[in-house]
């Protein structure tokens, strides 16, 4: 690999550190990361902006800087195309950047392979498909939205050392700082789903309790086919979020109560089987354009879901400590034991006593 090609993968992956800030609140734009370099240093860099706009591109090219003849490192292809704003690959001329390097192409067909047609025609530089591998996986969520594919989804749990999800006298499994980190995992991701059993068995906030991270909690996504949930639950009181609650039943009372909450009921329709609903319930998700979801749920749910391939990775948060007696599921644990806790799968963060493993399905 020359020094060029070096150069070219670290500043994208720089980019890429940009692109994660706001990954899952972004709406159905994808989240980008741009840095900008000249002379060998780093002169400018942006992200998309939360919801989608500004793009990564502007917000990193508005500066009074002198671009002229910087190389421009970007996440994904620049669009191309005028939608409700224009196209990024005109403000990249305006400021005659010199050469443009990203990883892998757009999947919007209205500028899906047009940049670099647009930017030879002004005699700018590319370089594309650096970290391309790694791009892939980076947009594996949006690259779901333009297909029939069901939406990206990850699931997260906590367990005590002997495999206990729910603890008798305390309902922290985990520490806090392992809480602290579940927080910011959730800021990743642009809607929760979990149950009403979730819900009315623990009566969490499911938010983003980090400070400057609370603009981020993701929207809420309720799976009540009885229409159990109870009303008094904290999720609906303290509610400046999107929350939808999908049901099989007809309860128009709670239904009407709940609305004045600001919450939106949806009606599923039963499928033929079991699989076909758990699926039907995440394509009633994606027709909300939600297409990064996070499962917080008991270990009943979790196993369904992993037994059908439904979620693509598992976060799982291990305490150091046993329960004992004072532990117990709901649900089988087998899944769990036989997880293998590898160094390969454990991701390298201070918890303390505690451990964080990310277990591809």
């Amino acid at each position: 690999m020359s020094i060029k090609q070096i150069k070219d993968s670290f500043y994208i992956k720089l980019a890429f550190r940009q692109a994660e800030i706001n990954l899952g609140s972004t709406g159905t734009n994808p989240s980008v990361g741009t840095v900008v370099v000249k002379n060998n240093t780093v002169i400018s860099s942006g992200y998309t902006s939360l919801n989608g706009r500004p793009h990564a591109e502007v917000n990193a090219l508005k500066k009074k800087l002198n671009f002229k003849n910087s190389d421009f490192y970007v996440t994904l292809e620049p669009c191309s195309h005028y939608g409700k704003t224009p196209p990024c690959t005109k403000k990249i001329i305006s400021k005659n950047i010199s050469r443009v390097i990203f990883p892998i192409n757009d999947i919007d067909e209205r500028s899906r392979n047009l940049a670099s047609k647009k930017l030879l025609k002004k005699k700018i530089k590319i370089n594309k498909f650096k970290l391309n591998s790694f791009a892939k996986k980076f947009y594996s969520s949006y690259f779901t939205q333009q297909s029939k594919k069901l939406p990206f989804a990850d699931g997260k749990l906590a367990i005590s050392n002997d495999f206990f999800s729910i603890g008798k006298k305390n309902r922290w499994i985990t520490n806090k700082k392992s809480r602290e980190v579940a927080n910011f995992l959730r800021s990743q991701y642009d809607c929760l789903l979990t149950t009403s059993k979730t819900i009315n068995d623990d009566n969490p906030l499911l938010n983003c309790r980090i400070e400057g991270l609370e603009k981020k909690t993701p929207d809420l996504i309720i799976l009540d086919r009885l229409f159990n949930v109870k009303k008094n639950s904290l999720i609906f009181k303290k509610n400046n979020r999107k929350i939808y609650i999908l049901t099989n039943s007809d309860n128009l009372l709670k239904k009407r109560y709940l609305k004045r909450k600001g919450v939106i009921t949806i009606k599923l329709k039963k499928e033929s089987n079991y699989v076909n609903n758990l699926k039907n319930v995440f394509y009633e998700i994606k027709k909300l354009h939600f297409n990064r979801i996070l499962v917080e749920t008991g270990l009943t749910f979790l196993n369904q879901l992993i037994k059908h391939n439904l979620i693509k990775n598992f976060y799982l948060f291990k305490s150091s400590k046993n329960l004992g007696a004072n532990g117990f599921n709901n649900s089988d644990a087998k899944y769990l034991k036989n997880v293998n806790f590898f160094d390969k799968n454990k991701i390298n963060i201070n918890l303390k006593e505690d451990s964080l493993y990310k277990i591809k399905i």
